[in-house]
């Protein structure tokens, strides 16, 4: 029953996040804002809601290892998985204002994260700092992404009940709702599971929530690729992650009655993780312009090895030493340099087409 709890929450999970999602966009839409910003705001917040949702509900019941977590682990499923899923099926067109703003911003966020949790506790006056960047962040985006004659709604006739403003209004509502009751049963079924094995609610946490809670932005990358708009599946996994610090970490930490304690290993281990594979993407994405399949093949197998290390850590294998050793001194320093030499040779064809340009 603890499995049919835990697949019930994500379902439900995924049905409030794409009716949140549908509606949110449609709202969005006609008050002016452009689809970029769109895609990089309200789908992403919106295919994150389930974090969110998730997240606050570990915060408050005390489960700080799931709280903590599925934000990690999500960020790092979202880039390894998803965008290396993504890649394999249609390279991936990357937008040159994600290089230059949001990853940076992604990055600067992974570590400043890892210096609020250095006395072992995210607590509200974090929380607090992270929810005003967020909303710094969405008003510049909204402010660079006004379009003008934007629709100001669509004929009930057209489309039904749904496709008018207060049917989108409904749609958000609705979806809200199913979010809060997915999330419950998610987070406790989970902790049971956790317990049942003999795993902490970290390890859960890193892996089965995140994955299930990372479900929305999976759906929509993936299709989003299939059907050319490449640009957007990658908007929506940076988008994502940046709200899953600003967003789901702050108003967590915030409601959090004594804050969210953050375990050592979290500290030593998993968010160094997180800020590898933000850094790792300035490189991935600056190459080319785009993210080929040889890329998403690279993610993929990067997503998992870390997994591998999870369960080893978790199970206390006798290969886990060895694997270790073989990622920390060989698999990562080789690919490290691989990028680092390719980027280089990448900005200095850049350079000089623009030298050769007229004008």
């Amino acid at each position: 029953m603890l499995l049919v709890w835990l697949i019930a929450g994500l379902v439900l999970l995924v049905v409030g996040a794409e009716a949140l999602v549908r509606g949110a966009s449609r709202l969005a839409v006609s008050a002016g804002i452009s689809p970029l910003v769109v895609g990089l705001t309200v789908v992403a917040f919106g295919t994150s809601s389930p974090e969110l949702a998730v997240s606050v509900e570990a915060a408050l019941s005390g489960n700080s290892g799931i709280a903590v977590g599925n934000v990690i682990g999500s960020n790092i499923f979202n880039v390894l998985f998803i965008l290396g899923l993504s890649a394999l099926i249609v390279p991936l067109a990357v937008s040159a204002q994600l290089v230059r703003l949001d990853v940076p911003l992604m990055i600067v966020l992974s570590v400043l994260v890892l210096l609020m949790a250095l006395d072992d506790r995210l607590g509200w006056i974090d929380g607090a700092v992270l929810l005003v960047g967020l909303v710094v962040y969405v008003l510049f985006l909204m402010r660079e992404g006004r379009v003008e004659d934007a629709p100001t709604d669509v004929d009930p006739a057209a489309g039904g009940f749904l496709s008018t403003r207060m049917g989108n209004v409904v749609l958000v509502v609705v979806g809200l709702a199913l979010l809060v009751l997915g999330s419950s049963w998610l987070v406790d079924s989970a902790v049971d599971i956790a317990g049942r094995l003999g795993v902490s609610d970290l390890v859960v946490g890193l892996t089965i929530v995140a994955a299930g809670t990372s479900m929305p932005e999976v759906v929509t990358s993936v299709i989003a690729a299939i059907r050319g708009e490449r640009d957007i599946a990658v908007g929506n996994v940076v988008g994502s992650n940046i709200f899953n610090i600003m967003g789901v970490l702050g108003v967590a930490s915030v409601v959090a009655p004594d804050g969210i304690p953050v375990a050592d290993a979290v500290i030593g281990f998993d968010l160094p993780v997180m800020i590898a594979v933000a850094l790792a993407c300035l490189p991935i994405f600056f190459i080319g312009g785009s993210i080929g399949r040889w890329k998403g093949a690279m993610l993929l197998a990067y997503y998992v090895a870390y997994t591998a290390y999870l369960i080893m850590a978790a199970t206390d294998h006798d290969a886990l030493g060895r694997f270790s050793a073989v990622m920390l001194y060989f698999v990562l320093p080789i690919t490290a340099i691989t990028l680092a030499a390719v980027s280089g040779l990448e900005y200095r064809r850049r350079r000089r087409q623009r030298t050769q340009s007229p004008g």
